[in-house]
């Protein structure tokens, strides 16, 4: 359950754990509160970055923002000054497969309810800004003032909620006075360029030149259209101007939590906003983040997009394992995961073992944290614990749900003591003067364990458009299934000998990368057979209640 109201400090006490004083809150409410970009000038010394990421997830997650915020709140136990950045929630898996994303039992950010639907605004206005540049194409075209090809017309809609019947529509439809008809789409509002650009920017004059570079559409000659020709991005940076600045929370145990941005990480480049980030840096000693979904993707995402873009060289990289994950790797069928069996944790081990691989290429701490549940048994930890231990990686079993912050003293004291070695140099998986298909297929290799990239002809014609028009030096964000390192999510434990198969790409110019389409993922996904939202009510009290 949410923690109520009362138990909740107001929020200009939590900003002044971190010295932030009520001139640089907007209140929304008593419990969060707007912080101005001001507070980045705060003079002191950053503080430690730790990546928090994961093995390949069941589809319900393994609890990574959980134990985010349990490994905040042990933090503070041992009596460290700490922050947390993380997403907001989207609405789409909030009433889809997932529910709400706020963490759960004693390790939570709240008011969760509030952070998991309407919260501050910041989706609302990030989809009204996409849709205004949308809505200004399409006059543009009906008044045929404006040479954009509508056939080449690459900016969709948005919307923050999952609906598959809006992926491909035709619009513009009932005669001339309607409208230009053509085929066009919608993007759930974590996939849109703008929620990359939000997350990426690192002031307001930055997000402005970033909307500006924004490819919209190609003109009949066959040259780029950019957001900046259509005269709104004025007005969309004007919609956002609120919206950029970080959203500050507390959680269960009353640690500062900055909410901000949330692309996900299969389809955009999971990590919460950059200002975010550096916001907990600079009011902390320690600043706790995580990149969605698992290390294949949302963590190297992170290094690969987030810090090359930002200059952020995290300290330590935590890698969030279950063991009912690893049950399921290890061959064991979604509805019996819960039954004891060591043998299959031993044998789920490998998928553990391709993260390690991969993480260990950036050249990091690396602490393992076993998000415990109440069906784990001691010798199937045990497994999980002497595995690590014969690869020299600290290893901690942490009852993040149950016991909040006393649950993670442990796994706290095996991060600082992580966070404690000589920093090392920032190394990204790939230079930015390689070939497009070069940068994938060193993903693809390094990352994911394929033998090969198939890169499909639209593909590949798309790849010597973008570098004819200059966008060739881009990083890559690799849009793919979270449900296996390889492009099929039926793939479990750790893939060999398949070849990732490329078949679309898109150019986010305003975002800075090339996005990479695999397998059947899409950027607009849809709802189960039984949605979330249909467990979701008001009561008689006017309280939410479904909502976890």
């Amino acid at each position: 359950m949410p923690a109520s109201p009362s138990a909740l400090r107001p929020i200009s006490e939590v900003a002044r754990d971190l010295d932030i004083s009520d001139d640089h809150l907007e209140p929304y409410g008593r419990d969060k509160a707007k912080v101005h970009l001001d507070v980045l000038k705060s003079g002191r010394k950053p503080g430690k970055l730790i990546l928090v990421s994961a093995i390949t997830p069941t589809p319900a997650g393994e609890g990574k923002t959980t134990t985010s915020i349990g490994l905040a709140q042990g933090m503070r136990r041992i009596g460290e000054r700490v922050a947390i950045a993380l997403r907001q929630p989207s609405m789409g898996p909030v009433f889809g497969r997932k529910g709400g994303a706020t963490g759960g039992g004693l390790s939570k950010v709240e008011p969760s309810n509030k952070i998991n639907l309407q919260f501050t605004g910041d989706f609302h206005a990030i989809t009204a800004a996409h849709n205004l540049l949308a809505a200004a194409i399409d006059n543009r075209l009906y008044f045929r003032d404006f040479d954009l090809d509508p056939t080449r017309v690459l900016w969709k809609r948005a919307l923050d909620m999952n609906d598959r019947s809006l992926r491909k529509i035709v619009i513009g439809l009932g005669g001339r006075s309607q409208g230009v008809p053509r085929e066009s789409g919608f993007d759930i509002t974590a996939a849109s360029e703008v929620m990359a650009i939000l997350c990426l920017s690192d002031s307001l004059a930055d997000l402005r030149s970033r909307i500006d570079r924004i490819l919209v559409g190609y003109a009949k000659d066959g040259s780029p259209v950019l957001a900046k020709s259509l005269g709104v991005t004025g007005a969309m940076t004007g919609i956002l101007k609120e919206a950029i600045q970080p959203n500050l929370v507390q959680t269960t145990e009353s640690a500062p939590a900055f909410i901000h941005g949330g692309p996900f990480a299969n389809i955009a480049h999971g990590c919460n906003s950059v200002l975010a980030t550096r916001m907990a840096l600079a009011t902390a000693d320690y600043a706790v983040t995580e990149a969605g979904f698992a290390f294949d993707l949302g963590g190297e995402k992170f290094l690969d997009l987030k810090c090359r873009s930002a200059g952020l060289n995290p300290a330590v990289i935590v890698l969030v394992a279950t063991i009912r994950a690893l049950k399921m790797h290890g061959g064991v069928p979604l509805p019996e995961i819960t039954k004891p069996d060591a043998a299959a944790v031993e044998r789920g081990l490998c998928n553990l073992a391709a993260h390690l691989d991969a993480a260990e290429h950036f050249g990091k701490p690396i602490v393992v944290a076993i998000n415990r549940f109440g069906t784990d048994t001691a010798e199937e930890i045990g497994v999980v614990e002497a595995f690590c231990k014969g690869r020299g990686i600290p290893c901690s079993a942490a009852n993040v749900f149950g016991a909040g912050g006393e649950g993670a003293v442990d796994l706290a004291e095996k991060v600082v003591a992580a966070a404690s070695k000589p920093e090392t140099p920032y190394k990204p998986l790939y230079d930015l003067d390689w070939s497009p298909e070069r940068k994938i297929e060193q993903i693809a290799r390094v990352m994911y364990g394929a033998a090969g990239v198939n890169i499909q002809q639209t593909a590949e014609q798309k790849f010597r458009k973008a570098e004819q028009h200059g966008y060739g030096q881009l990083p890559i964000c690799m849009a793919k299934t979270q449900d296996s390192l390889s492009d099929d999510p039926k793939l479990r434990g750790r893939p060999q000998g398949f070849t990732l198969q490329v078949r679309d790409v898109e150019i986010a110019a305003g975002a800075g990368f090339l996005v990479a389409l695999t397998g059947e993922i899409m950027r607009m996904p849809g709802l189960p057979i039984r949605p979330a939202g249909e467990r979701i009510d008001v009561d008689e009290n006017g309280e939410i209640i479904g909502l976890s």
